[in-house]
């Protein structure tokens, strides 16, 4: 499949960005044509809400459409210093065969970030879908090549472990290397690659944080803050998994959760109704429920509000009951691992200052939210945030035309926004003498 992709790469690259670009644009309309039967593969698969599954087939869309509006700039060529007698330029080049692996909280959206640009500027694409999300991958191929993608430019590897993935990025024509994951997962493609060059692009895991100061408003606060860390049932890398609270409206904060999660339906994920599905295996589910225990045994307090359908989730299916956790402390893995799942935990700060110090304290870095009315107060300790991206009253959106970016060991490289092209493409620099003695 390799030596297929190498030389289907050297015959796309020559093809007119305005032809990519074309293809490109027939595949989304295709998609957006099946986006009812996709959006019930979606939700069979991984158990997003089909009240939910539709959007991230739309929002795939823009995303993609970002970077249509975005490529012939980010790939023209960079002229040099005018020179008389001279030409000089620097040229983005495609880079070569790309593998992507993909997961599967969000397959639509996590692919695309890194499909559409690869494919745009001129690379042949190795995508490794998610096992839990497979069809994914294989619509996407469908789609392409009815919108005229030729033959072997995107090929898809169902590959069921770690040990085949490490196999793949160390074969010398794969160029790029971009990989959706665990932080373990993104050390072990590092410890593969290491022994050549080539590029490796890492969205990784988080342990996001959040901090609701004494001034903002408790209810749509609340709102926000819940929607945040219980959609997807928690399983997002860059979802709410740690809140810390002015002391002074931390009592009223957690009554407005609890307000906020007695409102919520887990259950059935066909179900119209429902806002909270399984999560993705039983593994997740007993890792999750590990923090819970963890928490409560080391002090902190359950204090999730009663709710029948919490209570009473169905019978077949890993279900996880949305958990709101108070009196927690940095000595709870829930406040130090990447929890995935629908957890809350809450802990009392006594100013901005300390807020955070503990925020910062954490070896993720993907994002972090700000909750105030004094959006002045809040730019003031965004420098201080070691994150990727922070949010102010807002979270868990990453923006098409802006950098996705982690920290710490969240991550390595960029995709999306301004530079989203820039793992895909490699430079080379022309210099020609017009004339010579």
């Amino acid at each position: 499949m390799v030596d297929r992709a190498h030389e289907a790469f050297t015959l796309y690259r020559k093809t007119p960005l305005v032809e990519r670009k074309a293809i490109m644009v027939k595949a989304l309309d295709f998609i957006r044509d099946w986006e009812e039967s996709l959006a019930n593969e979606l939700t069979s698969q991984m158990g997003r809400p089909i009240s939910a599954a539709p959007s991230e087939l739309q929002t795939m869309r823009k995303r993609a459409e970002y970077f249509l509006e975005s490529a012939d700039e980010a790939l023209a060529n960079i002229p040099g210093k005018p020179e008389e007698g001279f030409e000089r330029w620097v040229s983005r080049e495609p880079v070569g065969p790309v593998f992507i692996s993909s997961a599967w909280n969000f397959p639509w959206l996590i692919t695309i970030n890194t499909l559409a640009p690869a494919l745009l500027a001129g690379n042949s694409v190795l995508l490794k879908p998610s096992p839990q999300t497979p069809l994914v991958g294989e619509r996407l191929k469908e789609a392409f090549e009815k919108a005229g993608l030729p033959k072997d430019v995107l090929q898809i590897l169902h590959l069921p472990g770690r040990v085949e993935l490490q196999a793949i990025v160390k074969l010398p024509k794969i160029r790029q290397v971009c990989f959706t994951g665990s932080t373990g997962g993104g050390l072990a493609i590092r410890r593969s690659t290491a022994d050549r060059v080539v590029p490796v692009n890492l969205e990784l895991g988080g342990n996001d944080a959040a901090y609701v100061r004494a001034d903002a408003d408790v209810d749509w606060t609340a709102v926000n803050i819940v929607d945040g860390a219980i959609f997807n049932s928690g399983q997002s890398c860059c979802g709410i998994e740690r809140v810390y609270v002015h002391e002074s409206v931390h009592d009223d904060f957690v009554r407005a959760l609890q307000k906020v999660l007695e409102g919520y339906k887990l259950g059935d994920p066909f179900d119209k109704a429902v806002d909270i599905g399984p999560v993705v295996s039983p593994r997740a589910a007993q890792e999750i429920e590990a923090q819970v225990t963890d928490a409560i045994k080391k002090g902190a307090v359950d204090a999730t509000p009663v709710n029948a359908s919490f209570a009473n989730p169905p019978n077949t299916g890993t279900y996880v009951a949305p958990r709101l956790l108070v009196n927690v402390t940095h000595d709870m893995q829930v406040m130090r691992d990447e929890t995935f799942g629908p957890l809350l935990p809450v802990m009392k700060v006594r100013d901005d200052s300390e807020a955070l110090q503990l925020m910062n304290d954490s070896n993720f870095g993907l994002t972090a939210s700000i909750w105030t009315k004094d959006v002045s107060a809040a730019r003031e300790m965004q420098d201080e945030l070691e994150v990727g991206t922070v949010f102010i009253n807002r979270c868990d959106f990453p923006s098409p035309d802006l950098s996705w970016i982690g920290w710490k060991d969240s991550g390595l490289g960029s995709t999306l926004g301004p530079r989203g092209f820039d793992g895909f493409t490699t430079l080379k620099s022309h210099h020609i003498r017009l004339q010579h003695a």
